[in-house]
């Protein structure tokens, strides 16, 4: 079975991946206080490389420090210190001679932006995040000469990226950020070139394409993230999906990423007292797999021509085999299980384990009402938010040199995970 996970992958640009495996993308709150490359992304990027996935995608790397996606996110933001730049050429190099490629995520957080960091949010138009507990702000619309910079730091961000080393990078259109945003008609509610129908809802990603290609040339890689649906009535659909992925086939994208959800629909992250919405909008054979977006990206499949990647959900060895088998997708992301033991996709592939633990599960603030079939939504929540904190200290356990922890009491943890990053978002300079 290994044998399929094994296997190397040629990319339409000539590039090839070594095995079918990649880390996905995780926010990893790393930086310093200028938003640059630290000792701690050298450190936990050469573990994640030395533990066999073929390629690393960075967590979120802005392209604007007025809008981070939290306060510890690398930003490449203008002209770029020597000692910035090195930085990131190390970074990169932690992972390439371990063996890994590396691909920065390249992104600008939009609305997403909390409010520790962004007091006004920018986004294609003034629709505030529909959740409770004052964390984001409301955000005001993008001008057209804005929109034109977002275009540009993007490129100059990609730019960057090649010169120091990354061996691709993946633009961020899902999850609510702010190229996804402008896809959802719910959010994009413009009505000149930017908004309206989906043509031009998709005139941002499509442009930051196109500058991107011309800054990095035909021979660097260029991912792109993108929903399946926004999981919302609505708002950006599957049929809508569909046909972005027709128009990426003529873009010189070299990997789709299939995700889905938001902030407000988080169908991406699938944790207890936050995948209700979700769970009303699964397919019934998606249920059935592990892997969340599969059917969806299967779809996806008959319309677009470039190499499929999908992330959410696999663990076995028996689960990825059969998604590449039958050719649903190219490439299986795994996340939060290189959290606390990185050697995982090499154990997957020598077969010395069926199937990472799902530590998640295991993972509950207390029983009774604090459980997972608790009524009260705010334990739930609480749960939730816990079980991601948890995964965000074993992040910072890696970078640091240390061991992973596999039980964690993840109340505390949650409270001083909350801790650190108002301290972060204080320290920041501007």
């Amino acid at each position: 079975m290994a044998d399929m996970l094994n296997r190397s992958l040629a990319l339409p640009n000539g590039n090839t991946l070594k095995n079918r495996i990649a880390k996905a993308a995780m926010t990893e709150g790393l930086a310093d206080s200028q938003n640059r490359a630290t000792g701690r992304h050298e450190t936990i990027y050469r573990r994640w490389a030395q533990g066999g996935a073929g390629m690393l995608l960075t967590g979120n790397v802005m392209i604007d420090k007025r809008y981070l996606e939290r306060p510890g996110n690398v930003v490449i933001d203008g002209q770029q210190s020597d000692e910035q730049l090195d930085a990131l050429r190390r970074w990169a190099a932690s992972a390439r001679d371990a063996g890994a490629d590396i691909w920065m995520q390249i992104s600008h957080a939009g609305r997403q932006s909390p409010k520790i960091v962004a007091t006004e949010p920018v986004a294609p138009s003034a629709v505030e995040l529909g959740l409770p507990g004052g964390t984001f702000a409301k955000p005001r619309a993008l001008l057209s000469h804005e929109i034109e910079n977002v275009i540009e730091r993007f490129a100059h961000t990609a730019s960057v990226a090649k010169q120091t080393g990354f061996t691709g990078v993946q633009i961020h259109a899902a999850h609510g950020y702010l190229l996804s945003e402008f896809l959802n008609p719910l959010v994009n509610q413009r009505d000149d070139d930017w908004g309206g129908n989906l043509e031009n809802r998709a005139r941002l990603l499509m442009r930051v394409i196109g500058e991107v290609r011309a800054q990095v040339g035909s021979g660097f890689s260029i991912s792109v993230k993108l929903n399946s649906s926004d999981f919302q009535k609505g708002g950006f659909s599957p049929e809508d999906s569909l046909q972005v992925a027709r128009w990426l086939n003529d873009a010189g994208v070299d990997l789709l990423e299939i995700s889905g959800g938001s902030y407000e629909q988080p169908a991406m992250m699938d944790i207890e007292g936050m995948d209700a919405p979700y769970e009303e909008n699964k397919r019934a054979s998606t249920v059935a797999r592990e892997a969340y977006f599969l059917t969806y990206a299967e779809e996806i499949r008959k319309v677009a021509a470039m190499p499929l990647m999908v992330t959410g959900g696999f663990r076995s060895r028996v689960g990825m085999d059969e998604a590449l088998s039958s050719e649903a997708c190219d490439v299986c992301g795994i996340a939060r299980p290189l959290c606390v033991d990185p050697d995982v996709p090499q154990k997957i592939i020598n077969g010395d384990i069926d199937a990472a633990p799902m530590w998640e599960k295991t993972l509950r603030i207390g029983p009774g009402i604090f459980g997972p079939n608790s009524s009260v939504s705010l334990f739930k929540a609480l749960n939730g938010f816990g079980i991601m904190a948890f995964f965000y200290e074993n992040i910072f356990r890696l970078a640091d040199g240390k061991s992973a922890k596999t039980k964690l009491n993840i109340l505390p943890t949650f409270i001083r995970f909350q801790m650190q990053e108002m301290k972060a978002a204080k320290a920041l300079k501007r």
